[in-house]
């Protein structure tokens, strides 16, 4: 493009852009390197007068297009310059037919298959919108390469006044074809009630129309939790909960398989039978839970549902949800399932297996692998070791501490009868207890722990449990301890002191409990990137057990805790 051409119309210079078209009158049919004209840089820089002046000189810029394909309507629309784009509508409404692509100028698409209105929309142009829309009504009809009309942008977006604009002109036409379904598919899908509840007012039948992959509105909702779109529409038909789509898959399996929680109390809410429900492949909303890794969402369908042959419901394998479980190596939904009364352990699948034999087959131990843990066929980590260690210091540590504190008793002894001297305080007696208490739990740790020392990898999750809350315990211990020992022997000289030390104490004691009381079961990505395994226990009980390692935060935390303890022992 000419510079001196290029230069009047970014500065909007309308005298200088005449005497050069006066000049040169096919200047204004030159390009930029990105084939932009004239017109397509002057309906970017906003400038009216000087798009007027083009226009008035050669229309037939009207639908050149760049190498984006947008001609210069496309890119006024996503501007802010609705003047300029309003002039250009006025225009291009106006502007002949192609005749040879037998297209009409507005409805003129850019490389994205997108029309004016669709960017119009994108850019929550309302005035434009309104404008195109009265220009050409039949634009709202036009698809891009999404298959998505300027209708179906706004209703995702949640464009409400947009949606209004469209819903002015006709009723909403299903487009059952499409793989986006219909504008109610994606209002749902992103949440916005009033858009669904406009455009069911328009169009009551859209309520029961699928999109390409057999999903309802119901599902699109519910796979996005949106549980007060799931009412809306279950509250207009109550049918929509049982319809399945191409899958197979009902709107409550939908929600198990995202971890829609909320979406699953609203289904069983209105309709309880729904749990009953199960796919092509004879599996209910658990099994889809189990196999998508949503533990929130099978401890919610646990909470709901009642009936205790839904909860053990064998698919088309013979399989229960703890089969599921077990099978692919899910500690978190085995244990969740284990610890609920109403799951039988004992069922056998279409190939005699129950669910502890699935986890036991060495078959399973050499493959089986999930984002919860590896089976033992991985090498021993070092760190399973360092870990145990560090736990029986740390707890032999809190034991020789608190065991050397009941021989040194705060306020010293009576030279001639041996007593405490502050033995009569009740602050002494706390402390007495606590330090006892301290002792007591460190003690149980250590040979909790000891007695498993040689085969670290088969640690139990409830001792694993045990054992970590036992050491919480005693540390809790020892802060009482402190704060009573510290109150019994300034109360009387430095009050305030020992209140300080009390209410410090205090703050520490709930930090201490959320640090070292959180989840042990480890789960990669939280802490650590590095997998941890897990081998099966070959034990007598009855009852399914795998066994873990202990979390990698809350051993930094006592390693940390050990070394401090050491400096003051």
């Amino acid at each position: 493009m000419d510079q001196n051409l290029y230069q009047a119309v970014t500065q909007g210079n309308v005298q200088r852009l005449k005497s050069l078209a006066d000049k040169e009158p096919k200047l204004l049919l030159s390009r930029t390197p990105n084939e932009n004209t004239a017109l397509h840089i002057a309906a970017k820089q906003g400038h009216k007068e000087v798009a007027d002046e083009i226009i008035s000189r050669d229309n037939t810029l009207l639908s050149m297009r760049n190498k984006d394909g947008d001609t210069p309507l496309h890119i006024a629309v996503r501007t802010t310059h609705t003047d300029v784009a309003s002039l250009l509508i006025n225009f291009t409404k106006n502007y002949p037919a192609d005749i040879e692509l037998g297209e009409k100028p507005l409805h003129q698409i850019n490389n994205k298959d997108n029309t004016v209105l669709h960017d119009a929309v994108s850019s929550k142009n309302i005035k434009i919108v309104k404008e195109l829309l009265e220009a050409d009504p039949e634009l709202r009809h036009s698809l891009n390469k999404e298959n998505e009309s300027p209708l179906h942008i706004a209703a995702y977006e949640g464009f409400l006044e947009i949606v209004d604009a469209f819903l002015k002109f006709d009723l909403v036409v299903p487009t059952e074809a499409l793989d986006t379904g219909t504008p109610l598919h994606l209002a749902a899908f992103g949440g916005h009630i009033k858009i669904v509840e406009k455009l069911l007012q328009k169009n009551a039948d859209l309520i029961t129309q699928c999109d390409a992959c057999g999903n309802t509105a119901v599902h699109s909702a519910a796979q996005n939790n949106y549980s007060h779109i799931v009412d809306l529409l279950l509250r207009k038909n109550l049918t929509l909960a049982y319809i399945k789509n191409k899958e197979g898959k009902p709107p409550l399996l939908v929600a198990a398989a995202s971890g829609s929680n909320a979406a699953i109390k609203e289904i069983l809410k209105q309709c309880p039978d729904a749990s009953e429900q199960v796919d092509d492949k004879g599996r209910n909303a658990l099994h889809i839970a189990v196999n998508s890794r949503m533990v929130g969402s099978l401890k919610c369908l646990l909470n709901c549902i009642r009936s205790e042959d839904i909860i053990n419901k064998q698919d088309a394998d013979g399989n229960t949800p703890l089969h599921l479980a077990a099978k692919q190596s899910l500690l978190l939904p085995t244990m969740r399932l284990l610890a609920d009364k109403r799951v039988n352990p004992n069922l056998v699948n279409n190939y005699g297996h129950t669910a502890r034999m699935l986890v036991e087959n060495p078959d399973n131990m050499d493959t089986c692998q999930s984002g919860s843990f590896l089976w033992k066929t991985n090498p021993l980590d070092e760190r399973l070791k360092s870990t145990i260690t560090t736990y029986i210091l740390v707890a032999t540590l809190i034991a020789s501490v608190t065991f050397a504190a009941i021989f040194t008793m705060p306020g010293g002894y009576d030279q001639n009868t041996g007593k405490p001297l502050l033995g009569g305080h009740a602050s002494f007696k706390m402390f007495i207890m606590s330090t006892t208490i301290a002792m007591c739990s460190s003690v149980v740790v250590i040979f909790s722990y000891m007695r498993t020392w040689n085969k670290p990898v088969q640690f139990k999750l409830t001792q694993i449990v045990f054992g970590h809350r036992l050491l919480v315990v005693a540390f809790l211990g020892m802060l009482v301890a402190l704060a009573a020992a510290v109150f019994v022997t300034m109360s009387e000289g430095c009050k305030w002191l020992a209140i300080v030390v009390i209410l410090m104490c205090c703050c520490i004691a709930p930090l201490l409990v959320w640090a070292l009381q959180g989840t042990v079961v480890f789960r990669p990505g939280i802490w650590d990137k590095r997998p941890r395994y897990l081998e099966p226990v070959s034990s007598p009980s009855s009852s399914f057990v795998m066994t873990v390692y202990m979390p990698l935060c809350p051993v930094k935390l006592l390693t940390l805790a050990g070394k401090t303890l050491l400096a003051y022992a």
